[in-house]
């Protein structure tokens, strides 16, 4: 009995570890000259939190932002950001075996400042948003994984009532439906949530709806969004004013039904909202605070869509940009660009907080994090 135990034992943790090699960790940064590591990845040990390094690519320019293919072979990383009259995206191979990162092709993106890049759910698309010049662009993806000529652009000129931040677009992500057959769009200088319909059978999958967008509030600045797990709801992430929208989904339309802020109430200025997830359970929000804040705001999920805040969690760093959920939902993983630090936080699955763990990793100007079990 004792000898069966101790192989059940034995086998289970050999199952653990197994799971643990199988989730990765990849991130982006401003690395700013193409001799320096511009892409880092890393396993994650889903036992214990700690980032193990496994593979790395140079020669490319400020990765701002990265995109894991369905299967996991394949990264999407929108590069040559924050540079002047250029603006591209990048693929990569990603081999877990022989631990490596190799880079396949680029193409131009279509608008300066790329800022977010997605892949749809057959891994034969890619849809990025451009926030200087305020376009979205899709490409097609090759068996092989290099990204093909653009098949369509839009560009955008209007703006909104801020004199300084809003005098045209600035398109900041780009997030598919859940059934991947809407593209949605939050428009930073317009106060506009736009919205494709998509369908990924046609040469320009792109096509215009009778609601071409959703207006938010004035001066909100809406920057990223998530979706609910039962797809009855979506959250708006507003960059300017601090605040998350809530919005009841159906059929590529949105209607608000919520706004709350993602700050104390001391806080009355000076907002720099980021990013925003949901929790795989469907029961808690994480939205990211950068500024004078620098925390992870905590949400709870009613059965309504509505959100309650429950606490805040610093993220040990400066200037959270971009933070990502493993598909678990047991850790949080956070980057902070000003302080160049990766902190990986277990998650409470039943009272939503977070706790840090394992060991800090360090990369200069880290922009982007995205975790994909493979």
């Amino acid at each position: 009995m004792k000898l069966k135990l101790t192989f059940i034992a034995v086998a289970f943790l050999a199952t653990l570890n197994l799971f643990a090699q199988n989730t990765y960790v990849f991130l982006g940064s401003y690395n700013r000259d193409k001799s320096a590591e511009a892409i880092q990845v890393y396993q994650l040990d889903t036992v214990s939190g700690k980032l193990m390094k496994t593979a790395s690519a140079k020669n490319i320019i400020n990765p701002s932002f990265l995109a894991v293919s369905p299967n996991g072979k394949y990264i999407y990383a929108c590069t040559d950001t924050k540079t002047p009259n250029a603006g591209s995206i990048s693929s990569f191979e990603f081999n877990p075996e022989n631990k490596t990162l190799t880079f396949l092709n680029s193409q131009r993106s279509g608008g300066e400042n790329p800022v977010y890049v997605t892949v749809h759910k057959s891994g034969k698309w890619i849809a990025n948003a451009n926030y200087t010049e305020g376009s979205v662009s899709v490409f097609p993806i090759l068996e092989n994984g290099k990204i093909d000529s653009i098949a369509q652009n839009f560009q955008y000129m209007d703006g909104s009532t801020h004199k300084e931040r809003q005098t045209r677009s600035h398109v900041h992500s780009a997030i598919f439906s859940p059934q991947f057959d809407y593209l949605f769009l939050p428009d930073l200088g317009a106060d506009k949530i736009r919205c494709y319909a998509f369908d990924e059978n046609q040469k320009k999958p792109l096509i215009e709806t009778k609601n071409p967008f959703t207006k938010t509030d004035l001066e909100a600045g809406p920057r990223h969004f998530a979706f609910h797990p039962n797809q009855k709801f979506g959250y708006c992430i507003e960059e300017m004013a601090g605040q998350i929208s809530v919005y009841k989904y159906d059929n590529g339309v949105l209607n608000k039904i919520q706004r709350i802020a993602t700050h104390p109430d001391k806080i009355k200025e000076g907002f720099e909202s980021s990013d925003i997830h949901i929790s795989p359970d469907g029961k808690f929000l994480y939205a990211t605070n950068r500024g004078k804040e620098n925390n992870i705001a905590i949400f709870t999920i009613d059965e309504n869509g509505l959100l309650k805040n429950i606490g805040y969690q610093s993220t040990l760093g400066k200037h959270p940009r971009v933070f990502a959920l493993d598909e678990s939902g047991k850790f949080l993983i956070a980057s902070n660009v000003n302080t160049g630090n990766v902190v990986v936080f277990k998650r409470n699955a039943k009272t939503g907080m977070l706790k840090k763990v394992g060991k800090e990793v360090k990369m200069e100007n880290v922009s982007c994090v995205q975790i994909k079990r493979i």
